[in-house]
């Protein structure tokens, strides 16, 4: 079972003016990126990922930096099968809520989805609102793959899960494959 550390995150401060670039993540923004979404599993909204996890799965991140470079929003696309993938780990710098950039983070995911030919992406979230208004709509848990459960085997919710399951259809896209 995955245990947050006992030292809290420690996110830098940052200046919610500054300009910032979305690009994918490099193993140099492992730690940033660790304390990202560490701050946010301590709040309750998502799972913690450790840093292990987070190496061996760096290439399914992008980040938003900004001009400082400190890292303010992250997320991940990771692909389950020929026709799935999962967004994942989507984290905001608290003083950059509200710009934007987690709608920037979700949909250069879609455009990767889409690049690689996957027709449809899901999210387990808390924030159901904010992916409803990007277009995704309620799945019950039953219907996706079984492959989608093997992190929660791990997980400390487990029995107690309060993520909601919402799926996208891309537009556009045909599935090569089936789950």
């Amino acid at each position: 079972m995955m245990k947050l550390e006992l030292k809290s995150a420690e996110l830098p401060e940052v200046d919610p003016m500054l300009e910032t670039n979305l690009r994918k993540a490099r193993l140099s923004d492992v730690d940033q990126i660790f304390e990202l979404i560490k701050y946010w599993a301590e709040q309750g909204f998502m799972l913690v990922r450790s840093r292990s996890q987070l190496y061996e799965n760096i290439r399914d991140f992008y980040v938003v930096e900004d001009a400082d470079g400190h890292i303010v929003g992250t997320v991940a696309l990771h692909v389950l099968w020929a026709d799935l993938a999962e967004i994942r780990s989507l984290a905001v710098h608290p003083a950059r809520q509200g710009q934007g950039l987690g709608r920037w983070l979700v949909l250069a995911s879609e455009r990767e989805a889409r690049d690689l030919h996957v027709p449809k992406v899901f999210t387990f979230t808390l924030q159901d609102g904010f992916f409803r208004k990007l277009g995704y709509q309620d799945i019950p848990r039953e219907d996706l793959p079984p492959k989608v459960w093997v992190e929660c085997a791990d997980c400390p919710f487990q029995d107690n899960c309060h993520e909601i399951p919402l799926i996208k259809h891309l537009s556009g896209v045909a599935a090569e494959g089936s789950v």
